[in-house]
């Protein structure tokens, strides 16, 4: 039986090999991305839902960008708080800013989905930037990075959402390491000609690509998924790029508690559950994989049988791991969740376990 288990264990670290080496490497070891401005017109679109304090800090922000062709497209989700007043203020000051104001509908009560859809018919542009209204750009020249990806065919981009440092925190590091992760993933099997999913703190597309798939429709009734299931559903070989400068990324302010981040973590999951087939199936094989290497590891090391050769191997699993993580990490400038990334690894595994079992229980909680 126990050679059995070896057997398979060295069939997992040969998944797990293929994974980080093969398709992780396509980004990871990629090397660095050329820029050339294209300066097309953009529309930059913001959804907000009581969000006051945020959009007061970060709109001039993206008021404040190097790029000579944009407008900027505010969309007020039915706000309680003062999203709409400060927002109402911006349009005044800026001439590149429009409102738009969404009145909650009965079909559509609560649904960002619909939300975006009236923002992204107002907007006068054809290509569409996309960011949340927690999040600011890195550079004032975001856009020019993100636009500089898109071609005659190239009409879908996926960028780089990160979150903030928090100096001391280790749940920040899980969060970030967790978030370096899921873009090592995307931009990879983006690279491979098999795109997933992006997420909406910085996405890019052209307007005829929403439209194409007649926008959200055929996933309107899921709350969450107006970027990850878009593209899940808009994305192919031929129309998709990444882009990964560092004047590209978007920065938000990460969840400062175990409680929210699992909350977050749940609605992200279960959005999942939507994806083609194939991409669940990647997806399902990867945390299989990473769920057995540690189990089997265990079980071989506890029987102390072949213990040299189950030693060896773990060793050569890290080994590459650790590499092409660590040059993703380099291009993502997350180098410093590197240094706890066997126990980070851990602790996600059992994270989205958990998170697996309370949503077979319980629905999770989306926009409001």
């Amino acid at each position: 039986m126990l050679t059995i288990l070896l057997y398979i264990f060295i069939g997992i670290i040969a998944i797990q090999i293929f994974y980080y080496l093969i398709i992780f490497g396509k980004f990871a070891f990629a090397p660095a991305q050329k820029i050339t401005s294209k300066r097309i017109p953009v529309s930059v679109i913001v959804c907000a839902k009581n969000e006051a304090e945020n959009v007061a800090k970060f709109i001039p922000i993206l008021a404040d960008q190097n790029y000579p062709d944009y407008e900027i497209v505010l969309i007020d989700d039915a706000s309680s708080d003062d999203t709409l007043e400060i927002f109402e203020a911006f349009e005044k000051q800026y001439a590149n800013i429009r409102l738009v104001k969404v009145q909650n509908n009965e079909a559509f009560w609560g649904n960002k989905k619909f939300a975006l859809t009236l923002g992204i018919k107002a907007a006068r542009k054809e290509y569409l930037l996309f960011t949340d209204a927690d999040c600011y750009p890195t550079s004032k020249d975001w856009i020019t990075q993100m636009t500089s990806q898109f071609t005659l065919h190239k009409t879908i981009i996926l960028g780089y959402g990160a979150y903030e440092k928090i100096k001391g925190s280790f749940l920040n590091k899980i969060i970030r390491f967790e978030t370096l992760l899921t873009a090592v993933q995307y931009f990879s099997w983006a690279k491979m000609g098999k795109p997933y999913m992006g997420v909406g703190r910085n996405l890019a597309y052209k307007r005829e690509e929403f439209f194409k798939v007649n926008g959200f429709m055929d996933h309107m009734k899921v709350r969450s998924g107006d970027d990850d299931l878009f593209i899940n559903q808009a994305a192919n070989r031929k129309n998709t790029a990444i882009c990964y400068s560092p004047e590209s990324f978007t920065i938000s302010a990460p969840k400062t508690s175990y409680k929210t981040w699992f909350q977050q973590k749940r609605r992200h999951v279960s959005t999942a559950s939507y994806y083609k087939s194939f991409d669940k199936f990647q997806l399902g094989l990867f945390f299989f994989s990473q769920l057995s290497f540690f189990i089997l590891a265990i079980l071989l090391l506890a029987f102390q049988f072949q213990w040299m050769i189950v030693a060896g191997l773990i060793v050569v699993r890290y080994i590459f791991t650790w590499i092409t993580l660590g040059y993703a990490s380099g291009k993502l400038h997350e180098k410093d969740v590197m240094y706890w990334f066997p126990i980070i690894e851990l602790i996600l595994i059992f994270t989205q376990l958990n998170v697996y079992f309370t949503n077979s229980f319980s629905k999770p909680v989306h926009w409001k």
